[in-house]
């Protein structure tokens, strides 16, 4: 049996009803019956606008963001699905501080769900750093499916790396 990678660390009977419908070739049909379409978010200005609007509805007090792009240099597997970062400059005698989410290139053509839950993974890293109890309490109130988001995702990369593709 092959590993999969995106699923490393679930339990054996997950994986292998996995492998199953990979050696049936039935894990595209489960997809799409699911996630029959993709989102229609493909420019950056697009994005910028989603992710703002999630925003304001979840996190109006945080720190605002001065950039939101897909990143065609993000690699899934070893950086993530999309980063969060605070890019620091000096100014003069000030430093001066900004909030940037980059979503990886590949989710430009994915389910709407999956490309929220990303969205709704890197919002919670502004009130949360660390990938802890609060971090993932945040994360189901912007997005109450959020785990469940989570495994459909991994169960869409896997199919993506098998050479597969779903639109």
């Amino acid at each position: 049996m092959r590993p999969l990678k995106y699923l490393a660390g679930y339990a054996p009977n997950i994986t292998g009803q996995v492998h199953r419908l990979i050696d049936s070739d039935k894990l595209a049909a489960v997809l799409l019956k699911k996630y029959p379409s993709p989102h229609d978010i493909k420019t950056d200005k697009a994005l910028y606008l989603y992710v703002m609007d999630l925003k304001n509805q979840f996190l109006r007090q945080s720190n605002p963001l001065s950039k939101v792009v897909y990143d065609d240099k993000i690699d899934v597997l070893h950086q993530a699905l999309g980063l969060h970062s605070i890019v620091s400059r000096v100014q003069g005698s000030n430093l001066k501080s900004k909030n940037e989410i980059r979503i990886g290139s590949i989710f430009k053509i994915a389910p709407a769900e999956f490309l929220k839950m990303i969205v709704v993974h890197e919002l919670a890293h502004l009130r949360e750093k660390q990938h802890n109890k609060a971090f993932y309490k945040l994360c189901e109130h912007m997005e109450p499916d959020y785990h469940q988001l989570e495994f459909d995702m991994r169960l869409y990369l896997t199919y993506l790396d098998l050479g597969g593709t779903l639109y």
